[in-house]
């Protein structure tokens, strides 16, 4: 064993983290805490006691509590959207096992088991996969030894429901009826930008000579934010003459870079930048009327996201591809359309023969 150590704290992305060597004198590191201090109580109480070869011992918590400690330390250096949903999730378990201390549930693998069969059958695969996340936390922080949640069997993902995107003449049909927010909602479906993200879009953001637009920022929850440089989801996205068409049919306002401002108050940010669209009273007031004068099936706003998602695989171009345009992972796009690439074979094909015979040109030019 490694002679008397203190642990080493250190900045990360997300917060600190504490370095150290283990009883067998291997570097380790810990990551995932608030604060340097933080860090340091977690080699303290949890890490020290390991490598002394004593029993961890952390205070007793209730489930109720420490969701409260989790979510704060989980909240660093993430969208507030994302900490909200987590929450909610977690109050199925809140509600359930709330006041069970962490070594109690530790015990109730055969509860949560029976707890889960209750679960609406639309909140099960989140609120389960949400308390094994926060359990996974708590045997890190050295609370429990084992998880529960997952000693309660696996939570298999549900099957995705079948994606009905829009048409183009249901397009046409909906654009006819929302009047001035036609334009938008074309540019959306022929874009596959997120509602956050073509709400927050300025004009700087557009570039004509090149037909692409950079995707660098949000608007969610009443809040601005501008993407990392590394981010995913910052990108550039190609447009097509139907989202160039769209953009010729906006009037341009003086009073506002946004390229979709709200018509007149919205939610009021910095100087400069105009009213960003209050997108929950828009859906009520705009979208679910045109929707039911057009004759259409109540959907989602984010299926115009969908609609560009499914008229570009059909036009043969590759996942890889696609995933960088839509901000998200190839294992997103194969899973929620992999099945719409099926039909691709020709064009794949096509571009093949295509390479082949170019390559038999430039042999044939070179002899």
């Amino acid at each position: 064993m490694p002679s008397e150590q203190f642990g080493q704290p250190y900045r990360t992305a997300r917060g600190w983290g504490v370095r150290y060597y283990d009883r067998d004198g291997t570097r380790r590191r810990k990551s995932g805490f608030r604060s340097r201090s933080e860090a340091l109580t977690y080699y303290r109480d949890v890490i020290r006691p390991q490598i002394d070869g004593l029993q961890a011992s952390q205070p007793e918590i209730t489930l109720q509590a420490f969701i409260l400690k989790y979510l704060e330390a989980h909240s660093v250096g993430r969208e507030a959207s994302t900490i909200q949903t987590l929450r909610e999730r977690l109050r199925h378990a809140e509600k359930t096992f709330g006041p069970l201390s962490l070594q109690e549930l530790e015990r109730r693998a055969s509860e949560i088991a029976d707890w889960r069969r209750t679960l609406p059958e639309g909140s099960r695969y989140g609120a389960t996969q949400a308390l094994r996340q926060t359990l996974d936390t708590a045997v890190r922080w050295g609370y429990i030894s084992q998880n529960p949640a997952k000693l309660a069997g696996p939570n298999p993902q549900p099957k995705r429901a079948e994606i009905e995107p829009f048409t183009p003449q249901q397009i046409d049909n909906l654009a006819a009826e929302l009047g001035q927010w036609g334009p938008m909602i074309r540019f959306a479906a022929a874009t596959g930008l997120r509602p956050c993200e073509w709400i927050a879009l300025q004009h700087q953001d557009i570039n004509r000579p090149q037909a692409a637009t950079t995707v660098q920022r949000s608007f969610t929850r009443g809040v601005a934010k501008r993407y990392g440089k590394t981010a995913r989801s910052r990108r550039r996205v190609p447009l097509s003459n139907l989202a160039l068409q769209a953009l010729d049919e906006l009037p341009r306002r003086l009073n506002t870079q946004l390229v979709f401002p709200a018509p007149g108050g919205g939610n009021n940010v910095k100087a400069g930048h105009g009213s960003h669209l209050d997108l929950h009273n828009w859906r009520a007031r705009e979208w679910k009327p045109a929707l039911e004068a057009a004759g259409l099936p109540q959907k989602r706003i984010y299926d115009l996201r969908h609609t560009f998602a499914t008229d570009a695989l059909a036009a043969g171009i590759p996942i890889f591809e696609l995933s960088r345009y839509m901000g998200t992972s190839v294992q997103i796009i194969d899973a929620t359309y992999g099945h719409l690439a099926h039909g691709t074979e020709t064009t794949a094909k096509t571009k093949l023969d295509a390479l082949d015979q170019q390559r038999l040109d430039q042999e044939r030019a070179i002899k």
